[in-house]
Parts: C-alpha cells; structure tokens; sequence
C-alpha cells in the first residue's frame, strides 16, 4: 500500500509537521476571487441570477418559478422513501431532538448577586436562520436533520433550508422527509456561492436571514467568509475531517475501517490514523485493501485521493504522550478514540470538536443517530468553537435589576469608579442628581 501516505512522527521535521495540519479549505483566497461576481450578481439580479447559476454550475433544470419547493414536492417525497429509510429517519430525529432539548437554555434566569439587586440572562430565539444543506457529492438527510432539529427545539420562526438541485431539478427525497419531519416547511434549490448570497441579500422568492449554518464546500466557505458583514455566518464548517486515535490494544484493520468513514466524502477531506503502535499501523495499511473492495468506485477514489495526499495517511508516532499531542496540534472536526479503555485517554485530548469513544461509536453512529450535532468546526477552529447546538440559534440579552433599597452601595461604587475613569455623565446618572428626580417621583 505504497501510495498511502505514512508519517513516521518522530523524524519529520518542524515544517513537515506543520504542514500535516494543513487542510484542504486552508487558503481560499482563489475561491474569494471566484465566488465575488457570483454574490454580486445574486445581489443585483435575485432569482434571476440564483436559477442562472443553477443551471451552469450544478448543471440543474431549475427555473425561476421552481426555485422553492412545493407542496407537492414534499407529498412526493414521502412516497419515494421507503418505509426502511423512513423509520431510520425517525429514530435519528427522535434522539437528536432529545440530545437537543436537553441544551434548551430557560427563557430567563435571574441570581439575587446582593440583597435587592439582580443579574441574569433571558434567551430569545434568532428571528430568522437559513440552514445549508450539501449536496454535491451525495445526498444528505442527516445534515438536514442536524441543522434543523435544534433550530426547531430553540423556537426559531422563521426557517428555511437551502441545498443544490439534482440535475432534474428535484430535492432528494429524503432530504424532504427529513426537513418536514424535523420541523421545516421552507425548501429553496439553491446551492454553493449563490445560496449564501441569496439568503444574505434576499431575492423575489428568497427571504433573507439573519444567519446562516450548516457545511459546504470551499466556495460556500468563500462566500460565507466574503459576507460576513451581511450575515452572521456560525461556526465555520467546511470539508469533512477526521482523526482515528488507536492505542495498541485494537487491530489496526478495525483502525483502517474507521479511517475511510470520512475520507470517502470527497478529495477535498482529511482523514488520518495516529498510532503508536507499529503493529496497528501495518495492519491498518494491510486491511485497506479488503475495505475498499467492498466500496463503491467513487468513494474508493475519493478516499484514495485523501489518503494518498497531503491531507491524510497513517502517522506513526514514538509514544502515547506524541499521539496526544499529534491530536491536539490538528484539532479534528471527528475523533475516534479507538481503545478497550478509552476513558483513561480522554483526559489527555483537549482540542477536538467531537469524540467518540471505544470500539462501538464510530463517526457513523456519530453522524447520522446517536444524537449529538454532527456538524462541526473544521480547520482548527475547535480550538474555539464547540458542535452546532441550541444555542446557535438563540441570543442572549443580559438581564440586571436593581432594587431602591440595594441602589445606594451600588450606586456609590459605580461613581467611584466612573469618575477614576473619567466619564463624567457616568458618574453624574448615580450621584445626588439622581437622587433628587427619585425623591421627586416619589421613587425614595
């Protein structure tokens, strides 16, 4: 399995360990060139331009009067989907939406910080979100129902998914099923660039949104990145990621079975195997081959094509301690812990967006059922975000309260400090000239 790449940790240098955290969407400054006539067109010409750009770039039969799914749409998808598909769809929807109701923040909380004096917070939802749903290496249900579940548990009112167009310009069925199930009425085909101008700027048939979440490619990451002063953009969410920790007591073949979960979603993915254990490694490199003869052509290309690269592979590390930091150095969107005691590793791994441990929870499960958000950040940035959750979707308003009887301490501290800062309004709102308009109005 010459062609596979193969990192022994320990003998590369500073910069070709750098670059193994390098991802596929690191530099898009190409795509910001690219995707900048898209927006402005979607900004100038509206539907015009959304079902243009349809036609060109996903190569849909999509017109401007079809741009939003219909009705009818939706009542046939619920007779395409087998009842199989169907009830799997349910039970995802069903722990996802429990996972989710559980983040539910209280619609206000107050703490009594003194006597007669109170903070707290109050969540209100986001007025409006869009949801992006990728289509264009397959089909995705389980993003619809990952992006939609907890938007519908946090309330919000308005929601709208969009997702590119099959070139019959039809959505997956499924992706219907999914939506309408999940709570979500509001369907536009429309994908890539153009999506994310669409509900940035509003067209004839597009509401705009206050916000935007959900995966994409380097062009929706581009254009997410070009409009970010026109739309809040969530977490960052690009091309899948994976890192598949095994310690020596499983067999690498397992290793190597997890390792194409993500790599098989397209040549734009990361995927690697850290192991300290040689063993585990050449069995990893040994099973490969088994694996990828029970796939399809093109996911064996594109898993091939990730693992062959720069952007996967197996490394070999020296110790436990250099998996450790091989891991957190790459901040993986996905993280298997592959152990017969993985708990006694997690206390050692602090950056990761998701991590499942043990022999039973691969990115599979993970992705599709168990119930935690399966849309992560990607490109290190769990380093500093967390999985999209309920509260994505809801904002907080900081709540205080004081009191007539907790007023003076609080006022006395806050003149104090206002005048070392040299805010004299500031200081004046809390002195005796308030006083006088509170004894006026009979406040004190």
């Amino acid at each position: 399995m010459s062609d596979v790449s193969f990192y022994d940790y320990a003998k590369l240098s500073a910069e070709a360990k750098a670059n193994l955290l390098r991802r596929s969407e690191t530099d898009i400054s190409g795509f910001i060139e690219k995707v900048r006539p898209i927006l402005e067109a979607v900004r100038a010409e509206g539907d015009r331009a959304v079902a243009r750009f349809g036609r060109e770039l996903d190569k849909a039969d999509i017109s401007e009067d079809r741009i939003k799914v219909s009705e009818a749409e939706f009542d046939a998808a619920f007779k395409l989907v087998d009842d199989a598909v169907m009830d799997s769809i349910k039970f995802s929807i069903q722990n996802i939406r429990s996972f989710h109701e559980e983040q539910k923040p209280p619609a206000m909380s107050l703490k009594e910080i003194r006597n007669g004096a109170f903070a707290g917070d109050r969540f209100t939802p986001i007025r409006s979100v869009a949801l992006y749903v990728p289509r264009g290496k397959g089909s995705f249900p389980s993003v619809t129902m990952m992006t939609s579940v907890p938007a519908v548990v946090a309330g919000v009112p308005e929601l709208a998914i969009v997702t590119p167009p099959a070139p019959d310009g039809t959505v997956d069925a499924a992706t219907l099923v999914a939506a309408r199930l999940a709570g979500v009425e509001t369907v536009y085909k429309v994908g890539g660039a153009q999506a994310v101008a669409a509900v940035a700027y509003g067209t004839e048939t597009i509401k705009p949104a206050l916000k935007i979440v959900g995966p994409g490619s380097p062009w929706v990451v581009a254009a997410k990145r070009s409009l970010a002063g026109v739309i809040d953009t969530g977490l960052p969410a690009g091309p899948s990621e994976a890192m598949i920790f095994a310690d020596d007591t499983v067999h690498g073949g397992l290793a190597a079975l997890d390792l194409l979960i993500e790599a098989e979603h397209g040549p734009d993915s990361s995927a690697y195997l850290v192991t300290h254990s040689r063993r585990v490694a050449e069995e990893a490199l040994a099973a490969l081959p088994q694996h990828w003869a029970r796939m399809t052509e093109q996911r064996v290309a594109f898993s091939r094509t990730v693992l062959s690269g720069t952007c996967g592979g197996i490394v070999l590390t020296s110790s436990l301690e250099e998996s450790y930091e091989v891991v957190n150095a790459f901040a993986p969107e996905h993280l298997e812990i592959l152990s017969r005691d993985a708990f006694a590793h997690l206390g050692h791994i602090t950056e990761a967006a998701e991590i499942l441990l043990g022999l039973h929870t691969p990115v599979s499960i993970a992705n599709f059922c168990l119930g935690p958000n399966a849309v992560l950040p990607t490109s290190r940035w769990a380093r500093t975000f967390g999985p999209l959750s309920v509260t994505d979707f809801v904002k907080r308003s900081s709540i205080g309260y004081v009191t007539a009887p907790a007023y003076p301490e609080f006022a006395e501290h806050a003149h104090r400090l206002a005048v070392y800062e040299g805010f004299s309004s500031h200081a004046h709102a809390v002195s005796p000239v308030r006083d006088a308009y509170l004894r006026r109005d009979g406040e004190r």
